[in-house]
């Protein structure tokens, strides 16, 4: 997993080599604010942490959530975020599979020594369930504006929580 976190994309690459979605993804992240209690506790992580994400450009879901992670990793010395695409690292996708579909991003959470710790995506679960239940067999021209609302309102603020969450606190 080192090989592969050293070849990845930053965020800043991601977005430079962005094409037909590079303005939502930009506008995200010119938007994007951690709140400061979600910023306390990822600095108070102690050790290095690598977030490696399995993502494509035309995913809402990332476009919805990576920018918050990118704008968190900004100001935490000990987070290092670095991103894969999933169509090129189908291998690693397949372990990370949300029921039996190929759904995204996913963020691998590595320790110090690239071992990987936990995992999460590709939606935060209060959105997930909400997805399962009333979303999922909507119109995509119903779908997405239902999925952006829910973002809107949360900003990012869940995803962040869960990744955190899924990080093993120093002892």
């Amino acid at each position: 997993m080192n090989e592969r976190f050293g070849k990845a994309q930053t965020f800043r690459q991601f977005l430079e080599e962005t094409r037909e979605s590079k303005h939502p993804w930009q506008e995200f992240y010119r938007r994007a604010r951690v709140p400061e209690e979600l910023l306390e506790r990822a600095r108070g992580l102690g050790e290095d942490w690598h977030l490696l994400v399995l993502c494509e450009e035309w995913c809402g879901d990332g476009a919805n959530s990576l920018p918050y992670l990118a704008r968190m990793v900004d100001a935490g010395p000990n987070l290092h975020l670095r991103i894969l695409s999933r169509d090129e690292n189908l291998d690693l996708m397949d372990a990370h599979l949300t029921g039996e579909s190929r759904s995204i991003p996913v963020v691998m959470i590595l320790d110090k020594e690239f071992r990987e710790v936990g995992w999460w995506g590709p939606r935060p679960e209060p959105l997930q369930e909400i997805f399962l239940k009333e979303i999922k067999d909507l119109p995509n021209e119903e779908r997405y504006p239902r999925l952006r609302a829910w973002y809107a309102r949360d900003r990012g603020r869940t995803t962040l929580q869960e990744i955190l969450d899924r990080i093993p606190l120093p002892v």
